[in-house]
């Protein structure tokens, strides 16, 4: 176990499968998902079988589409102690939709899931952390539609996302919600990635449970780690025609993905986004299912 064992971090997996990724969109058509093979399904259900060997709670950052197709998948969740939140419904980008489209999408995202299963949904997490500079707007939105905190800015460069200058942990970006963001450790004078993903599955293992050592021991904070169903999925189809970069950040490693996991579930202690950062660590109350109809 980790010396950093007395602070909880917390585990977030965005359900999304593996054709819904942002880099694939122009080479696999919104219109076609439904003619994929999905694997989303078995793929939760190891990391659930994972979580409950650990012992552990978590965060899933659920697609309104996939709860749509998948409403037991989304119940087992919630069954199993974990926190669903939302992913918004159909994986679009914050930066690429009007402010009436954006409100649309997490609000339609959030009554969906509150229907299938009678809890509350609190938290939002933005494809592809597309929340930025040129849409804080969106911060009111969510405000305005019941969210309690987001975790959808990540505060490092990146050619597709990234807020290197906003700050490093959580904070009340408006009455009422938080921003969570997603772990850097500060190094050099820069944020560097330590908190999953793709930076997980390039670097050696060592490197990353040193970083979120750091995080947990110097700043004395909380971590915010994340990953994505289909990084343990070996078997995963493959998408022809993508660009060697883009083709080695999907794929780079992720036959390592589920021993480091393990790994990590063992080093150090997990828990759930609204039972460490908001206040209380209140779990959500049930709601009326017949009043989001």
């Amino acid at each position: 176990m980790s010396n950093s064992s007395t602070i909880t971090n917390a585990l977030t997996i965005d359900v999304e499968d593996y054709f819904q990724v942002s880099a694939f969109a122009p080479h696999i058509a919104r219109a076609s998902w439904d003619s994929c093979e999905c694997r989303v399904e078995r793929n939760v259900d190891r990391i659930l079988d994972m979580l409950a060997e650990k012992n552990t709670r978590a965060t899933f950052f659920t697609l309104g589409w996939i709860a749509e197709r998948y409403p037991q998948l989304v119940r087992r969740i919630v069954e199993a102690g974990h926190e669903l939140a939302s992913h918004g419904y159909g994986h679009e980008r914050a930066s690429d939709l009007t402010e009436a489209a954006f409100v649309q999408d997490i609000t339609r995202a959030k009554a969906l899931l509150e229907d299938l299963c009678g809890v509350e949904v609190r938290g939002y997490r933005a494809p592809s952390f597309s929340i930025g500079k040129s849409n804080l707007w969106a911060f009111d939105c969510l405000a305005q539609a019941g969210y309690r905190y987001s975790s959808s800015i990540y505060p490092i460069r990146h050619d597709h996302y990234g807020m290197p200058d906003s700050p490093r942990f959580a904070y009340e970006v408006r009455p009422g919600l938080l921003e969570v963001p997603i772990t850097t450790l500060r190094l050099l004078n820069r944020n560097m990635p330590s908190s999953g993903g793709g930076y997980f599955r390039l670097l050696p293992y060592p490197l990353s449970r040193w970083m979120l050592n750091r995080v947990n021991q110097q700043d004395v904070q909380s971590g915010v780690f994340y990953f994505h169903p289909w990084e343990i999925d070996v078997d995963q189809p493959r998408v022809p025609g993508i660009s060697s970069k883009t083709r080695f950040r999907h794929y780079v490693n992720i036959h390592r993905m589920e021993a480091r996991l393990s790994r990590l579930l063992g080093d150090f202690a997990w828990g759930r986004m609204d039972e460490i950062f908001l206040p209380g660590g209140e779990r959500p109350k049930a709601v009326m299912a017949s009043a989001l109809v």
